[in-house]
């Protein structure tokens, strides 16, 4: 290479170093010398970051009067760390060993998450008792700090549990009236404000609340308190002495259609629900559709007192316990000659039910069953609500008509078995069934108010008084629930006993034991639906289910003052706009 092209290279390098260095020169003026305050706001809005919090949920509330409280949200926090002081600090093992202990917590397990090089944050654990919190700050271990947090707290435990639902750890309302009314529970969400370092990673000790948000709704809810405990003490004690698979019990204001307790057993605990199952988050009072037997029977009586096809003096022959149609036997549970219809209903005959329905005739007997709320939701402000099975006419097979006014062929929740008691005991006015009464602000202000709502009117009210005086016959000396009857009250009801339906037929072993009901018989106020699934070695709803009425019944009526002489509290159901006319 020659001497000329050397100079040239040489004069070129120099050249994009001038260059190079004068623009770097310039650019240094521009920021150090110049106006910057831009440039600077730019840089510091890099560096900071926002964040929702959520906002502090409403609290609910029993309905008893006392609003003793269900739900609410408490104070709690995060303990979390920053693996990155903990490891230069050669703190791991002294800080792992003391937190474990504090928060009950395996060594092991902490010392994994604070053995993370280059890692600013990890958490510990998570929603613990402001009260721990303070306790583990005060210790002032390397790298470890709190973060606010709201923990869902249900003092009493599994307490109406179906009823409530939880709040999952992302706030979210995921069963029962918080899952339901989660958008009036939840509240308005705040933020959080912060830092972030170079590397785009927070800076968690400059974290501040900015905006706390605002709290949810307060929700008071139908359910009784004290109701609530009856009824679930006396489930408990229905598993223990029938060894029953499940039981699922409600109580409901006839007048108004609110639910005053709702209960199904297995349970859970609301405040561990991450350790429950599936089964026993179930409401079985909703969710579960069973083949309901006898209890049934009065809307088939009802229907037919109705329309005018019998009277309670109408005789039928029972056939002597076995009766032979479309080439099927049907059978008595005892044989019995010529009955009349009040004897029918009180001795629970399966013959002079079916006689009485082909009377009625298939579209009548759908219809009214359909006006009963049998083969749809009821529209409760529940989650999980089942709709029942109920096929119409055109797809029942020939022994149908005789099957389904038996509460075979056809399958119900025990809120839709529980309404067609409360419909006859509220001169055949059926009623919407809810749990909640109202929602209010922070303020005390009415946001929503449920109100009592007729939705069909069924039956007549003479129909329906004939009715309450024969399921009042059914729990006297000779019928079917007589256990269901506990001192001083007059009581009206129906039992029931159904066979499983399962592959290749019917089970021998496996029933469903049912008692639904109303007291006081002549002026009714409370209706009641107890269910026991699989009870053993006793199977029949008179001998399992009645006597839990019977148990809940005494202590519901000395609570509510049903005893003794009262002056009739049935309301003036519907105004002309609302009154849906009776057959």
């Amino acid at each position: 290479m020659n001497d000329r092209g050397m100079l040239f290279r040489f004069c070129l390098m120099g050249f994009l170093m001038l260059s190079v260095s004068t623009v770097l020169g310039v650019r240094l003026a521009m920021l150090h010398l110049g106006p910057h305050e831009a440039r600077l706001e730019q840089i510091e809005r890099m560096h900071r970051f926002k964040q929702d919090l959520l906002g502090r949920r409403g609290t609910i509330v029993d309905g008893s009067g006392t609003t003793s409280l269900l739900a609410l949200d408490m104070a709690a926090d995060h303990v979390v760390a920053d693996p990155q002081v903990v490891l230069e600090a050669d703190a791991l093992i002294p800080t792992a060993s003391r937190l474990a202990e504090l928060l009950d917590l395996e060594v092991d397990a902490v010392a994994v998450k604070l053995h993370q090089p280059g890692r600013r944050y990890t958490r510990i654990s998570m929603f613990v008792p402001r009260e721990l919190s303070r306790a583990i700050s005060e210790e002032n271990l390397t790298g470890v700090f709190m973060r606010p947090a709201h923990l869902r707290y249900y003092p009493h435990g599994a307490l109406a549990c179906h009823v409530l639902g939880f709040v999952n750890h992302e706030g979210v309302g995921s069963a029962g009236v918080e899952q339901h009314y989660d958008r009036y529970l939840r509240g308005r969400p705040g933020v959080i404000q912060g830092r972030l370092d170079a590397l785009r990673r927070e800076i968690y000790t400059e974290r501040v609340v900015a905006d706390p948000g605002d709290p949810g709704h307060k929700i008071e809810l139908t359910i009784d308190q004290h109701i609530q405990l009856v009824v679930e003490r006396e489930l408990d004690a229905l598993l223990s002495s029938s060894r029953s698979k499940a039981a699922w019990a409600i109580v409901q204001d006839i007048r108004t259609g609110e639910i005053l307790a709702m209960a199904s057993r297995p349970a859970y605990d609301l405040n561990d629900f991450r350790h429950s199952t599936a089964d026993q988050r179930l409401n079985r009072a909703i969710g579960v559709n069973f083949e309901p037997g006898s209890s049934l029977k009065p809307a088939a009586f009802a229907a037919a007192l109705n329309e005018g096809i019998v009277t309670p003096e109408t005789v039928f022959h029972a056939e002597n316990g076995s009766w032979l149609y479309k080439g099927r036997p049907l059978r008595d549970v005892s044989a019995q000659g010529y009955l009349t219809v009040t004897e029918g209903l009180q001795r629970s005959s399966n013959i002079l039910t079916a006689k009485m329905s082909l009377m009625l005739g298939n579209d009548r007997l759908y219809q009214y069953f359909r006006d009963f709320g049998l083969g749809q939701p009821l529209g409760i402000d529940l989650p999980g609500e089942e709709a029942g099975i109920f096929h119409p006419p055109e797809r029942w097979y020939g022994i149908s008509p005789t099957r389904i006014p038996i509460g075979q062929g056809i399958a119900t929740t025990a809120l839709q078995l529980l309404t067609v008691q409360s419909t006859i005991a509220n001169d055949g006015y059926r009623m919407r069934p809810y749990v909640v009464r109202r929602i209010l602000t922070a303020d005390g202000e009415v946001v929503m108010e449920n109100q009592p709502s007729v939705v069909a009117r069924v039956i007549r009210s003479d129909t329906a008084a004939t009715m309450r005086e024969l399921l009042h016959q059914s729990t006297l000396d000779f019928g079917t629930g007589r256990r269901a009857v506990f001192a001083g009250m007059k009581v009206a009801g129906k039992t029931g006993t159904a066979q499983k339906p399962g592959p290749g037929g019917y089970s021998n072993t496996d029933y469903i034991a049912s008692f639904a009901g109303f007291f006081p018989a002549d002026d009714p106020v409370i209706a009641m639906v107890i269910v026991a699934d699989e009870p053993r070695p006793v199977t029949g709803g008179g001998r399992v289910a009645a006597p839990v009425f019977a148990a809940i019944g005494e202590e519901v009526s000395r609570y509510l003052g049903l005893y003794g002489d009262r002056s009739s509290s049935r309301m003036q159901m519907v105004q002309s706009s609302q009154d849906v006319s009776g057959r």
